[in-house]
């Protein structure tokens, strides 16, 4: 496993992390501990949850259940404030990027995950109705009081980026170090404006959705419908004939240099500029090994080039 840091921090991560959306919705505690062995087996340090998924903080509780005795392997993120969920605080708690929510959210996530500091703590989606300089000053105040060791955004624009940069140096403020965006070789837009500021501002991008809800798998082939129970399974709107295209595409290209579709879609991303780590869901310990050893994978420039050639339709 290779490990970078992540944005212009001390904290340092594996190039491939671990996404834990699954703990808690579609696996119970056996399973999770079963994902999450094989996570720390690999290398893999970044284990990135938040305190939506599986359902009113499962995914939290498990990933505390799971990693008792050895918290200390591992770079621990999790966000709160998404817009569209509702954490059961009721509205004295306010707007969610206010510092009272902020306040009780992270008081929650401590408790369930069974730990005492979060290494990364993201706002999941943009809060409209909180101005960024009260977000970030609740913010610092846990990162003052060792709560959490760092800032992160999560589906932020260019713009909110920036904006949040300079807010957090003009009132002295610890600053977000990253930014966790859809990112993958099937979705580029994030390289157009967020990726840069990104980079600009010093974060690091750890792209969500790597492998496409699993159309880069190789699982998922022209003509075949998707499996019950994943993630494609009744889209098919989302599975498109110019996704398929470029899928072939890379699935072909990859023949012909011997690498597996996985270990592109991985690898590849991995050496974009401005991608710190491939967050990646796992069902299984051998789903987590087969994307451990696909980041081991490190194209030449001449490759990458070849690739996006065929993902941005220049083949």
């Amino acid at each position: 496993m290779r490990y970078r840091s992540l944005g212009n921090s001390g904290l340092v991560v594996s190039v491939v992390g671990l996404g834990c959306n699954n703990f808690g919705a579609r696996l119970d505690l056996s399973g999770t501990r079963a994902v999450v062995d094989a996570a720390i087996d690999t290398g893999i340090t970044l284990f990135d949850t938040a305190d939506t998924y599986g359902g009113g903080g499962r995914s939290e509780e498990l990933l505390g259940e799971a990693l008792a005795g050895r918290r200390d392997q591992v770079v621990l993120a999790t966000k709160f404030g998404h817009q569209q969920a509702d954490m059961g605080y009721g509205p004295a708690a306010g707007a969610k990027g206010g510092r009272r929510y902020i306040r009780r959210a992270v008081q929650e996530s401590l408790r369930r995950l069974k730990t005492d500091y979060i290494d990364l703590y993201q706002i999941h989606t943009p809060d409209p109705k909180t101005p960024i300089a009260e977000t970030l000053s609740a913010l610092n105040e846990l990162v003052t009081e060792g709560k959490i060791r760092y800032l992160g955004n999560s589906n932020f624009s260019g713009w909110r980026i920036a904006e949040a940069a300079s807010v957090a140096d003009r009132q002295r403020t610890a600053p977000f170090i990253s930014a966790q965006n859809h990112w993958s070789l099937l979705e580029r837009a994030a390289e157009a404006e967020v990726v840069p500021a990104a980079r600009h501002f010093g974060l690091g991008v750890l792209p969500y959705f790597p492998l496409a809800n699993g159309l880069l798998t190789g699982k998922i082939r022209r003509g075949q419908p998707a499996a019950e129970g994943t993630r494609l399974a009744g889209r098919d709107s989302y599975v498109t004939d110019a996704k398929l295209d470029i899928v072939e595409g890379l699935a072909a290209w990859g023949e012909s240099h011997g690498v597996s579709l996985l270990t592109i879609a991985i690898a590849c991303l991995a050496a974009q500029p401005g991608c710190a780590s491939v967050i990646a869901g796992a069902m299984s310990a051998e789903q987590v090994k087969a994307n451990a050893e696909a980041g081991e994978w490190v194209p030449s420039d001449a490759e990458l080039g070849e690739v996006d050639a065929i993902t941005l339709g220049l083949a």
